[in-house]
C-alpha cells in the first residue's frame, strides 16, 4: 500500500525557536573575550567551532557542551589569562540559555495538528535529554505526537532503529525538519522522504551535508503552512 504512514518532525528550529538563543550566547561570549584578545582575527571564531567539533564525541549537542566548550576556548585563546569572574560569567551564559523561553514557529501548531489528522506522527530531536524534555513539555505540543524520541544523534543508525520500532517501511515515512545534515540527509540514504523547512540561521556545523537540492525524495517548503500540502503531493507522486 502506498502513501506515508509516519511523518517525523525535529524540534529545534522547526517546532521552535533555538538557534537564535544560541548566537545571543557566542556574541555575549565574545563580548567577554573582547578584553582579552582580537576579536577581529578569524582564528578567534574558528576556535569555537573547532572546539565545539571535538568535543561533541565527549558532551554530546546542546547548551550543556556549547557551555563546556566557551570555557575551554576562553581559557586556551587567553593563554589561561582569562579571570575567575569572566569564566563564571560564561557559565551565566550557558545557564540563561538553558532557561530561553519556547516560541513555536509560526503556523506549526496547525500545520502539526493537521497532519496528525492523517498520519501518525513522531518527534526526534536530539541534544541534552533535560533540556529537549523542559521544551517539548513548555512547548504544548507533546500531546499531538504518538511518539517523542530524544536521542544524542540523528545519523542513519538511528533513524534506522526508529523506523524498526514504529514499526515503517523508509518509503512510507517522511521527516519534517530545518537541518539538512540531521533531518533530512540521514533519513534519504535509508529510502524515506524529507521536507525540507529552513530555518532563517544555521549552526556551521549542521549546514554541512552533502545533500543535492534536486535530491528525488526532497521538497522544500518555506513555512509551516507549507507543510500539508508537502505532504500530499509527496503521496500523489507514489501512485495508487
Amino acid at each position: 500500500m502506498a502513501g506515508i504512514r509516519w511523518v517525523g518532525f525535529d524540534g529545534d528550529d522547526t517546532l521552535w525557536k533555538s538557534e537564535d538563543y544560541y548566537r545571543k550566547a557566542e556574541a555575549d561570549f565574545e563580548a567577554i573575550l573582547g578584553a582579552y584578545i582580537d576579536l577581529s582575527d578569524a582564528r578567534t571564531h574558528r576556535h569555537l567551532l573547532d572546539v565545539e567539533r571535538r568535543n561533541l564525541k565527549i558532551f554530546g549537542y546542546g547548551v550543556k557542551g556549547m557551555t563546556l566548550s566557551m570555557l575551554e576556548s576562553a581559557i586556551q585563546l587567553t593563554d589561561e589569562r582569562i579571570s575567575a569572574s569572566d569564566l563564571h560569567r560564561i557559565i551565566e551564559i550557558g545557564r540563561a540559555t538553558l532557561q530561553h523561553p519556547v516560541e513555536l514557529l509560526p503556523g506549526i501548531r496547525e500545520a502539526v495538528e493537521a497532519i496528525a489528522r492523517d498520519h501518525e506522527i513522531v518527534l526526534i530531536t536530539k541534544g541534552d535529554l533535560f533540556h529537549q524534555e523542559a521544551k517539548i513539555a513548555l512547548s504544548g505540543l507533546a500531546d499531538l505526537f504518538h511518539r517523542i524520541e530524544v536521542v544524542s544523534e540523528k545519523d542513519e543508525a538511528t533513524y534506522a532503529r526508529v523506523l524498526h520500532e514504529l514499526p515503517v517501511e523508509p518509503a512510507r515515512f517522511a521527516m519534517i525538519g530545518n537541518s539538512l545534515r540531521s533531518d533530512i540527509e540521514p533519513v534519504l540514504a535509508l529510502g524515506g522522504w524529507g521536507v525540507h523547512m529552513p530555518y532563517h540561521v544555521t549552526w556551521a556545523l549542521e549546514a554541512e551535508h552533502g545533500v543535492h537540492a534536486d535530491a528525488p525524495r526532497l521538497r522544500v517548503v518555506e513555512h509551516a503552512g507549507q507543510l500539508p500540502d508537502a505532504l500530499a503531493l509527496i503521496e500523489a507522486s507514489q501512485g495508487p
